[in-house]
């Protein structure tokens, strides 16, 4: 049953996440009440005096604020772009790293902790090479100065798997005593190590990504006509998909360079968002943004929280995920919802 898409659904979809934050941000082995949680952050961003404890604010402050940042771009940036590439693809099973992106930004990881570098530097390397397993991508599918979908994903998967290769050179002469864990966990995915000089650099790539593709949403509904019928309309074929392409790179490189492989998400949460709402862009990109960062929140919150030894995100998100997108499969049918 499709829900109406009404003002009372956009006001839902921007106060789900706010208060899923709210909750989430005093939920840790260190409990604060929603009341206290609330009013460290009201002090400290409107500079009021206010009577807060300590360790409260500096648990809230240095440790859980960036985190629930982190989850939020992560989550939304994950979801919109897996949303966009179904739209771009006419694929339902599109992901963010169809065209190798996550493989490249895990190299570029795993050899700048091979290297040694700081965490910055690791963030920065990996972006780097996320862009370039795109670039690549596009290069190898350009057959003849013009490209096509079908080129594009199949020079995807080509780059996804060179680079996955390397990955697994990168683990085969690391110290196994020092640097082969630390890149193995770090391939796990974890919001641990976010910090706000990190966000810094990744949080506009995907802010200025997640906004390209909510301007443009309702173009994403006629790539879905062949190129003739699009470009009758008005529409530069062209130009909107090495856009989308960009911006939803954007994104993914800089989710995956700050937090690790997460998996499902930019999978599950536009497939959910299509069952509640539709297939309409217009309707699915907001929807998928929201949802997607309620629920990198919740398995966040879960991850850092359940047990003492903090569980790798990807574990929880594919713990999730998989068994509920077989029920959406077997719903479905494996069409479009």
């Amino acid at each position: 049953m499709k829900l109406p898409y009404n003002r009372v659904s956009k006001i839902l979809l921007l106060v789900l996440p706010l208060a899923a934050a709210l909750a989430c941000i005093g939920i840790g082995r260190y409990s604060i009440s929603i009341g206290e949680s609330f009013t460290v952050l009201w002090s400290t961003f409107t500079g009021a005096a206010a009577r807060v404890s300590p360790q409260a604010y500096s648990v809230i402050m240095r440790i859980r604020l960036p985190r629930i940042l982190l989850a939020i771009l992560c989550g939304g940036g994950l979801a919109v772009s897996g949303a966009a590439f179904q739209a771009l693809f006419t694929n339902p099973l599109a992901t963010p790293d169809t065209l190798g992106v996550a493989a490249g930004t895990s190299f570029g990881a795993a050899l700048a902790l091979l290297l040694k570098l700081p965490a910055l530097g690791v963030q920065f390397v990996a972006l780097v090479f996320g862009l370039l397993a795109v670039s690549l991508s596009y290069s190898i599918s350009r057959i003849r100065g013009k490209t096509t979908i079908i080129m594009i994903v199949l020079s995807g998967i080509i780059i996804s798997s060179m680079f996955d290769a390397l990955v697994s050179l990168i683990k085969y002469v690391a110290d196994p005593e020092d640097q082969l864990p630390a890149i193995t966990y770090w391939l796990m995915g974890s919001l641990a190590r976010v910090s706000y000089e990190g966000l810094a650099i990744g949080a506009p790539l995907i802010a200025a990504g997640a906004a390209f593709i909510f301007a443009l949403r309702w173009k994403l509904n006629i790539l879905s006509l062949n190129e003739d019928e699009a470009r009758s309309m008005g529409v530069q074929v062209k130009l909107l998909r090495l856009g989308i392409i960009v911006a939803a790179t954007m994104i993914t490189g800089s989710a995956v360079a700050m937090c690790g492989q997460v998996g499902w998400v930019g999978l599950l949460i536009p497939h959910i968002c299509r069952m509640i709402f539709g297939s309409n862009n217009s309707r699915l990109v907001p929807a998928s943004i929201s949802a997607g960062a309620v629920f990198m929140l919740i398995i966040d919150t879960a991850a850092r929280a359940a047990t003492a030894a903090e569980i790798p995100v990807s574990i929880l998100t594919a713990t999730i995920g998989a068994p509920f997108f077989m029920l959406l499969l077997r719903k479905t049918g494996g069409g479009w919802l």
